[in-house]
């Protein structure tokens, strides 16, 4: 039950991956079996399925391709259920203070240390009772990523980057650049501006810095900032541009 995601994010090794935003198993599997370093499941813009969201992870798990998971939000129910579903990364959106990323590490672990409760033994996490001490190793296999995409969460970066038990930190351009005015011109400078002074005090705070950009040339800039947890896109878009290019390409 080793996460080898976490043990690279914590060694600080470049991990790239994609975005899975249409629902099913058939896409899941063909993204898990590309060389990706993760494929992340979205439950907070792509369907909420407890039932389909473990069998996108069934299908990745038969590629070997670790998964993530990005609730809908931070409620202690909605990622004990994630976590029962098996999922060792998870990533929360729209964490605005270190409170809340304090609440979100108190949700993913059992206790003494957190509030999540004992039924892993009896769910797909444990294998359903299969795995020996589950509870006893759980706690420190998980793999928490938070989402900084608000003015109000870049001011408490270094607060949130500071909980213990945090192992990331994901800035979101586009809410990020909607709050702060830019939500029609997610290129602006200024934006990016704040966006890379977040990367570097998340690196700052020795947690992974993570970020989805579009194209070769901004994923370059973000690993030369220190990035080490890149999306590369999503499933949706990437079809949505190919059949666009493919209509076209065609003459008639």
């Amino acid at each position: 039950m080793k996460n080898e995601l976490k043990a690279a994010l914590a060694a600080g090794r470049l991990q790239r991956g994609l975005w899975l935003n249409l629902p099913g198993t058939v896409t899941a599997e063909i993204a898990g079996r590309a060389g990706f370093d993760w494929c992340l499941i979205d439950a907070e813009h792509g369907p909420w399925d407890p039932a389909g969201l473990r069998d996108q992870l069934i299908a990745l798990a038969g590629t070997g391709t670790p998964s993530v998971i990005r609730v809908p939000m931070g409620e202690d129910w909605v990622i004990k259920q994630v976590l029962d579903l098996g999922v060792q990364t998870v990533l929360v959106p729209m964490v605005n203070s270190a409170a809340e990323a304090k609440a979100i590490v108190r949700a993913c672990r059992y206790p003494p240390d957190g509030i999540r409760g004992m039924g892993a033994m009896v769910a797909r996490a444990g294998e359903y009772g299969g795995i020996d001490g589950y509870a006893a190793r759980a706690n420190d296999e998980i793999c928490i990523l938070v989402q900084a995409e608000s003015g109000a969460a870049m001011d408490a970066l270094a607060e949130i980057t500071a909980v213990d038990g945090i192992d990331g930190v994901f800035i979101g351009p586009a809410d990020l650049g909607a709050d702060l005015g830019y939500r029609d011109d997610l290129s602006h400078p200024d934006l990016w501006a704040v966006v890379e002074s977040g990367i570097e005090t998340i690196r700052a705070g020795g947690k992974s810095a993570g970020i989805i950009v579009a194209g070769a040339e901004a994923e370059a800039r973000m690993v030369e900032l220190g990035v080490t947890f890149l999306g590369c896109g999503s499933d949706a878009s990437i079809l949505h541009g190919a059949l666009a290019d493919l209509v076209a390409a065609r003459p008639c």
